[in-house]
């Protein structure tokens, strides 16, 4: 490769399930590799991690943060992602670019589950990652029963790396599962090697016997060593953790407690010398490389004082000061450490940079210096299953509003926002509660924007039942001068569910002249659009069968004001009824949570169609029904609460249905009918 590529760097992601940790990890590698004096934590506000206001309100990352240190001649790049599964699409955003991810989690055997979805993600992309036990001190469960969890949650093996020594419930130390050397941890300095405990053997043995033969299946060699009795070399076990790590074949898991710094150290080690280097990931994402500066922006920034930042992966090239990507002069180029920036003046293949002012650039783009150049894949856009409908506190704001919501959404992609044709509304779409409520406090706080929320409206519609026919409308005005006559007879008739609205006429012998024949049609149109019930009115046809004209006092507008008058007389008789939107809704859960979610769904008036096995998800069910969009607003909310915070769902508008008789009087005395 003729290029410049950063050879000694490692760009790593560190994901999980919320609260396990993981800003604590952040924080240990950032000091034990001194990029940092002192380690902050959650409860004072201080890491480098979570450092927006937002994160620190909550305590708990809400967007990705990057911190560039060295270690030993290599230079890293964490990427600190959110844990929620609310802001999913961050982290889903980071590990597109990065070389290798660890997998934080608990252990706890309750929680692993929350997992599933993350190493699904990962093994789809074969990206590389590595599994660290944190919280070793909380365990509640044997170290094997936690591999063995972990372990019906990954479609690739896990392998422990490293078995932990525990005293109770307090860790020790930990043995090297590859040259079987014990050692002990000491606060704020490196383990010692110590005498292998006996007591410890028979455990140790297991795990590691598990371990190579998990290696094996992809190495021969090592396999012939195992069936012979053959202690294969340390250097040969290394080897192949190595390959099969950057292949995405196997999983190394390492244990630790990230707020003490123990397990940082070997972590960082096995980073080092088992992670993939950017090359491998150049190879295996790109068709072609060359010297092309290629870059994709895995995150947008906008801060108060800096403006617009791009957070980009360096996939081939190198960018300069000034370079015109896609048609946009950069700005700076800068490593972060948390919001701390450190201008450089170049920036090569291999490396996560921050630029500066690449306007009109969005998350996930791939962009270069030429016009053709291979796109990159990104991660899907999640759907957004969560609304409230927004209006600013002042009035006047409201021409600043698209300007700041198109911002938002460069930063979060995952939000949505959309004018409700029906209801005339706002609504901000998101992934949940949470962070509708943090992209709100964005509003307020980047750009002055204070919110008033509300539950979106339903847009019901409303229709008949039964026909009537030859409604009289008559419109009779005079007022000096020419007068205002019109006369008109309407059959009105229900139609099929779908079918919207028809309008015919039948006039034989002039009766109503043809050119007001059109204001018959707008007139009754606008008087569906706002039907009796107070909603608009749908599938309703509507015949023009007789009728008388003035040869001086009748106008098209005329014989649109008696449309609207035989309307507001026939469909009173008609019948009128409220009908409600009904969604097609696919739920995606664990089958142990199969018969909590079909409760759910009866409980909120749906129908359930039928589930089945969802595909490539081991263990996981689809649900599908149809569901009343009346019932859905915190239905992520409830689904999330029954499944551990992994059910999902996609939704699609499906049909109109009336409404319960008890549910339509309710609705109706709401809107004040």
């Amino acid at each position: 490769m003729s290029q410049k590529v950063k050879s000694g760097s490692r760009n790593i992601a560190i994901v999980g399930p919320y609260s396990s940790g993981k800003t604590t990890v952040l924080e240990s590698l950032l000091y034990v590799t001194e990029a940092i004096s002192r380690k902050g934590t959650i409860k004072d506000g201080n890491t480098v991690g979570d450092s927006a206001n937002e994160a620190r309100d909550r305590r708990m990352s809400v967007e990705i943060s990057a911190a560039s240190t060295e270690y030993e001649n290599t230079r890293f790049t964490f990427i600190d992602c959110p844990g929620s599964v609310e802001f999913a699409q961050e982290t889903y955003n980071a590990l597109m670019g990065v070389d290798a991810a660890i997998v934080v989690c608990e252990p706890i055997k309750d929680r692993v589950l929350t997992l599933a979805p993350l190493f699904k993600f990962l093994d789809d992309w074969e990206i590389p990652h590595i599994v660290f036990v944190n919280k070793m001190d909380r365990a509640n469960i044997h170290v094997l029963e936690t591999l063995n969890a972990l372990k019906a949650v990954s479609s690739r093996p896990l392998v422990a790396h490293q078995y932990p020594i525990m005293q109770g419930e307090k860790l020790t130390g930990f043995i090297d599962m590859v040259t079987e050397q014990a050692y002990q941890y000491h606060a704020g300095a490196a383990a010692d090697p110590i005498p292998f405990p006996e007591a410890l053997k028979a455990e140790e043995h297991q795990a590691r016997a598990e371990m190579l033969e998990a290696l094996a299946d992809f190495d021969d060699h090592l396999l012939e060593e195992l069936l012979e009795d053959i202690e294969p070399p340390h250097e040969e076990i290394l080897k192949d953790l190595k390959l099969e790590l950057g292949a995405d074949l196997v999983v190394p898991v390492f244990f630790g407690i990230a707020e003490q710094d123990y397990g940082i150290r070997p972590l960082l080690e096995a980073l080092m010398r088992e992670a993939p280097a950017p090359e491998t990931t150049m190879e295996r994402r790109l068709k072609t490389i060359d010297d092309t500066p290629l870059v994709q922006v895995l995150k947008t920034f906008y801060t108060p004082q800096g403006g617009k930042i791009s957070l980009v992966r360096v996939w081939q090239g190198t960018l300069t000061d000034g370079i015109v990507l896609n048609g946009v002069r950069a700005g700076g180029i800068y490593r972060l450490v948390g919001q701390q920036q450190q201008q450089i003046n170049e920036a090569v293949a291999g490396e996560i940079v921050a630029i500066s002012r690449l306007e009109a650039i969005t998350t996930g783009e791939t962009i270069s210096t030429i016009s053709q150049i291979q796109q990159l894949p990104k991660a899907e856009k999640l759907e957004p299953v969560f609304a409230l409908a927004i209006t600013p506190e002042k009035r006047n704001d409201e021409v600043k509003l698209s300007s700041a919501i198109t911002k938002l959404l460069e930063e979060d992609p995952s939000l949505a926002w959309e004018q409700h044709g029906d209801t005339h509304e706002i609504i901000l779409w998101g992934q949940g509660e949470i962070h509708l409520q943090v992209a709100l406090d964005r509003l307020r706080r980047k750009y002055n924007l204070p919110m008033s929320t509300h539950l979106p409206q339903i847009p019901y519609k409303e229709t008949i039942r039964k026909p009537v026919n030859s409604v009289h409308g008559r419109y009779k005005h005079q007022s000096g001068g020419h007068g205002q006559f019109g006369d008109v007879y309407l059959d009105i008739q229900p139609l099929a569910r779908g079918e919207g609205f028809n309008f015919h006429e039948t006039i034989v012998g002039g009766v109503v002249p043809k050119q007001y024949i059109p204001g018959v049609e707008m007139g009754v149109k606008e008087f569906l659009s706002h039907g009796p019930l107070g909603f608009p009115m749908v599938d309703v046809a509507v015949t023009l069968t007789n009728g008388s004209y003035h040869n001086v006092d009748s106008s098209e507008q005329a014989f649109k004001q008696a449309a609207r008058l035989a309307m507001q007389t026939g469909v009173t008789q008609a019948q009128p009824t409220l009908l409600e939107p009904i969604l097609k809704v696919d739920v995606n859960t664990p089958s142990e949570f199969t018969a909590k979610v079909l409760q759910l769904l009866s409980g909120r008036r749906g129908q359930i169609l039928g589930y089945e096995g969802r595909q490539d998800w081991q263990g996981w069910d689809k649900v599908c029904a149809y569901l009343p969009q009346a019932e859905m607003h915190d239905f992520i909310v409830e689904l999330r609460s029954l499944t551990l915070g992994v059910g999902s769902f996609h939704w699609e508008y499906d049909h109109l249905q009336e409404v319960p008789d008890k549910i339509a009087e309710r609705v109706l005395i709401k809107n004040g009918k």
